[in-house]
């Protein structure tokens, strides 16, 4: 007799292969079955009941992020399969694989309009790089694993609908088998040796280079920083590329833009080489000046020569190229242009640590994120929200280079922080882990601060209360329009945690936030989540991207109102520092 196995165990046997070890969603008539297959499976795969549909996507996505595992979520026909699609498109949009299973109505129903029943594939067609219906039993796992393995090879979502009666028939047990043991990357070696050698004669000639980094120089820190040093050329790493680099190296400048630093404009403005690796970095058409030299790294082909008219395009991995430069390349002479930037560097970080060590005034953000840096461990992982956090925390965080740091980054998806702290307690349960967010994405997501306690996962949970969307007040701003439709009702978001189970602490003042912080820690260290709620002032943090220092610019007056409202009398511009130098 053959030995069978239920579709839907074999389904979940097929991730388990792939390292799955939970699994995000919500249960429905659609996806009862495979409801049933989890319970039965419950030692080997563990379920996280989610309040929305949404979180758990976003969290399946930052699973992939934190571990390169597959991260997977579910949800039942009809509104659980649209609540996915957020999570989807965030998936597409940061080229993270991730996986989507979708319920359905029985066969026999589809295609009746029957109740909560449409046809799923198309609408996921344009964010996955796969996305099918199962037809058979026999066939559910198969499919499956050729979903992992699509969303793997071509860095995307992949979306998979079941009809519910199939996850609940018995297939042969040897019908079916999982690739995950096959599975591989493809690794690049370095660039070709005349394409590095022809790059460093163009740096040789520079007079203020850049190096600029993006996120496929994970694990090439070193390389990074001895490129820096050897050729005496400044860093810029995009935002998501904020944890490659330790915040104290002396020649890290930051990230451009908005969500940014002043370094990093500054020096963009002025730079007439720029050696791009591993990034595609979407503000370059506005960032970059048209006019220069500029040399790509990048493992993926498609990515050469897209954000910049490149004179250089080399194909190969980040960190064996880096070394190939480091090889081949003659050490340079002590540089004006490099010493300038370090020196604005330390200008900057001097300017951040007296906002951050304010004792007096009402209370702003800085003074918060000066005690997150205090208790934060070696190993923390940041999951940060979308919105006035972002560009904060790009600016303020002290990573050490071995501290994670998530977020929804070309999508930009607003409610992205909580889900991706409860991602990294489940991956990481021995780490210390943060969700840092604003007002305004807390709110989006607030109903799942209670799987937090379902699962007791002691993440740090700070929320920057300032009753408005800061990040769109402030285009408002700029736009010359007056302020529409930002604004936010005051919400005591400790007693929304409280009220789901959670210890909630509420700030007020400078001296009230020390002792908040050191709470957490003890309330964490002892296995309970905790969320601290900052009511702070709604004053807009500096704008790097619309700077008011140099006096080759800007006026007295202009330079003087500039520096008052953004407390900035101590802050020099970059060309004063150029100046000093001796830099043309």
């Amino acid at each position: 007799m053959v030995e069978m196995i239920n579709a839907g165990v074999a389904a979940l046997r097929t991730l388990e292969s792939w390292g799955v070890t939970h699994i995000y969603g919500i249960p429905g008539g659609t996806i009862n079955n495979l409801m049933y297959a989890l319970h039965a499976e419950r030692e080997r795969i563990r379920y996280i009941h989610v309040r929305h549909e949404e979180v758990g996507a976003l969290a399946a996505v930052a699973d992939t992020k934190l571990t390169g595992h597959i991260g997977v979520a579910f949800g039942s026909a009809g509104p659980g399969a649209t609540h996915l699609y957020q999570g989807a498109y965030d998936a597409m949009a940061d080229k993270v694989p991730a996986l989507f299973i979708v319920g359905q109505n029985p066969q026999a129903l589809m295609n009746q309009d029957f109740f909560q029943e449409f046809d799923e594939t198309p609408m996921f067609k344009d964010p996955g790089v796969y996305a099918r219906t199962v037809t058979t039993a026999a066939s559910l796992p198969h499919v499956l694993d050729e979903a992992i393995r699509r969303a793997f090879a071509m860095h995307g979502p992949a979306i998979v609908t079941i009809p519910n009666d199939l996850a609940g028939q018995a297939i042969p047990a040897d019908g079916y088998y999982s690739s995950a043991a096959n599975f591989a990357r493809p690794v690049l070696a370095a660039g070709k040796p005349e394409q590095v050698e022809e790059a460093l004669v163009l740096l040789s000639k520079a007079k203020k280079p850049l190096l600029y980094v993006g996120q496929g120089t994970i694990g090439a820190a070193e390389e990074v920083m001895r490129f820096a040093q050897q050729f005496q050329v400044p860093v810029i790493t995009t935002a998501l590329g904020k944890e490659i680099i330790p915040y104290e190296f002396e020649s890290l400048l930051g990230s451009a833009a908005r969500v940014a630093s002043k370094p990093a404009n500054e020096a963009l403005k002025e730079t007439d080489l720029m050696l791009f690796i591993g990034s595609n970095y979407p503000f370059a058409e506005e960032m970059f000046k048209p006019d220069v030299k500029f040399i790509q790294v990048d493992s993926n082909p498609q990515m050469l020569g897209k954000r910049h008219r490149t004179d250089v395009a080399i194909l190969g991995d980040a960190k064996q190229t880096l070394q190939q430069f480091l090889a081949l390349g003659t050490p340079a002479s002590p540089s004006a242009w490099y010493a300038a930037n370090v020196d604005n560097v330390r200008n900057w970080h001097e300017y951040n640590d007296d906002m951050m060590n304010r004792t007096t005034g009402e209370l702003r953000f800085e003074p918060a994120f000066k005690a997150i840096n205090e208790i934060a461990e070696n190993d923390a992982i940041f999951s940060i929200d979308v919105g006035d956090v972002t560009q904060n925390a790009v600016r303020l965080l002290k990573v050490n280079g071995k501290q994670p740091w998530i977020t929804s980054g070309l999508f930009a998806t607003m409610g992205v922080g909580l889900p991706g702290a409860i991602a990294a307690k489940l991956d990481y349960p021995g780490r210390q882990v943060f969700n840092l967010t604003g007002d305004g994405a807390a709110a989006m997501v607030m109903q799942d601060l209670s799987t937090q306690v379902t699962y007791m996962l002691p993440v740090i949970n700070v929320v920057f209360s300032n009753q408005a969307l800061g990040f769109i007040e402030d285009e408002q701003e700029d736009d010359g329009q007056e302020w529409f439709g930002i604004s936010l009702p005051r919400t005591d978001f400790a007693k929304v945690a409280e009220a789901q189970g959670m210890m909630g602490i509420t700030v007020r003042t400078i001296d009230d936030v020390k002792p908040a912080f050191d709470r957490a820690v003890d309330l964490t260290r002892a296995g309970k989540p905790v969320l601290i709620d900052i009511k702070m002032t709604n004053e807009r943090p500096i704008p790097v991207e619309k700077l008011a220092l140099d006096p080759a610019e800007n006026d007295a007056q202009t330079i003087a109102a500039f520096k008052k409202r953004y407390y900035a009398e101590k802050l020099v511009p970059l060309s004063q520092f150029m100046h000093n130098h001796h830099v043309n």
